[in-house]
């Protein structure tokens, strides 16, 4: 029986919608008890689904030949309910999905997100969060563009929420949390991340607070969950996937260039091939919009079906999880306005 419902922005992306149907294709063989509703233009997508006799069989199309483009504002985009980005998130709240996946407009999708599912009670502001991998295994990361500037009580929020992430999606038992900055000593960085800290040391949040972390050790695996401001955020998102293209560029002109090490390919193949895999994004694919009363997971819009397909079943998972109940009953738990104040006078 397929109880489990993923809204798709079948629209969305660089190569929509046959990348977007050939990624559910992909996800639904993984993910046997999942339906999809497809939202677009059906005259593109039935002659590509009709590709996939199986997938077909848990679609359901349903038509609008109005989406979102890159270049779309959110201020714009908002008003338009006809779009295949707005039909989608709207039947989250419906209740017809539990989540929405789209590889679309990122600004466009947050914004609608936010003004259909609207954000879970306590919560302040949601927040970009994505999986990433270090030297030990994989790690989260928020907010990475959704909020350029934040308050302390913010950060404190975006770091239970990145608790509760790695607890479900990375099965951390009991996550390491840090926060980003310039640097580790206690007096070091902005008033709002001191006084950040002292709110999740000071709280009901019960996290095992790391303290301070560095963007150097990011990769190293010191933490689970790393929290920032969305301009901070993003621009250390956007330096380690640069930093990682420039690695491999690297390797594979010093490859090229000596004949040696051409002749050593043979022998260190497996490993090649292990960190190829382990550096692949499409299989870190999907950031999710945290802090709303429905799922929304925002798929690179320059993928592939594989990388869709992980989007697909990172949003499946969670809802198996609970994972929007969850992050509403913690925060049931914690006022941190209560500590908003205090929090100001005690880090000084």
């Amino acid at each position: 029986m397929n109880n489990l419902v993923i809204s798709i922005d079948a629209m969305g992306g660089d190569n929509s919608p046959r990348v977007v149907i050939e990624g559910l294709a992909i996800a639904a063989k993984k993910n046997p008890d999942t339906r999809f509703l497809l939202f677009g233009d059906d005259a593109k997508i039935a002659p590509i689904l009709n590709q996939f006799p199986d997938l077909k069989k848990v679609c359901e199309v349903r038509h609008t030949n109005e989406m979102v483009h890159n270049e779309d504002k959110p201020s714009q985009v908002i008003r338009n309910r006809n779009t295949s980005m707005y039909m989608a998130i709207d039947a989250v709240r419906k209740g017809e999905a539990q989540a929405i996946v789209s590889a679309g407009n990122t600004g466009a999708l947050m914004a609608i997100s936010k003004l259909v599912l609207k954000t879970i009670t306590k919560i302040h502001r949601p927040a970009i969060v994505s999986i990433m991998p270090h030297r030990n295994g994989k790690y989260v990361m928020l907010d990475l563009g959704a909020n350029t500037e934040c308050s302390a009580i913010n950060l404190a929020e975006f770091a239970l929420m990145g608790d509760i992430l790695a607890k479900h999606a990375l099965g951390v038992e009991r996550p390491k949390v840090a926060l980003l900055n310039i640097g580790a000593e206690e007096m070091k960085g902005k008033e709002e991340i001191r006084q950040a800290a002292h709110m999740i040391k000071n709280s009901k949040m019960n996290l095992d607070f790391h303290g301070y972390i560095e963007p150097h050790e990011i990769p190293n695996g010191v933490a689970d969950v790393i929290v920032a401001d969305g301009f901070t955020g993003n621009i250390a998102l956007k330096s380690i996937e640069g930093t990682a293209k420039l690695v491999v560029r690297m390797l594979k002109d010093a490859i090229k260039g000596s004949f040696w090490a051409k002749l050593g390919i043979p022998f260190m193949l497996g490993v090649m091939l292990k960190v190829k895999k382990t550096m692949d994004p499409r299989l870190y694919n999907g950031a999710m919009f945290v802090g709303l009363n429905g799922l929304s997971v925002k798929s690179h819009g320059g993928t592939d079906a594989l990388g869709f397909s992980v989007a697909v079943s990172n949003a499946a998972n969670l809802v198996r999880q609970n994972f929007v109940a969850t992050i509403r009953e913690e925060v049931e738990k914690v006022d941190l306005d209560e500590l908003s104040q205090e929090a100001i006078y005690e880090v000084y």
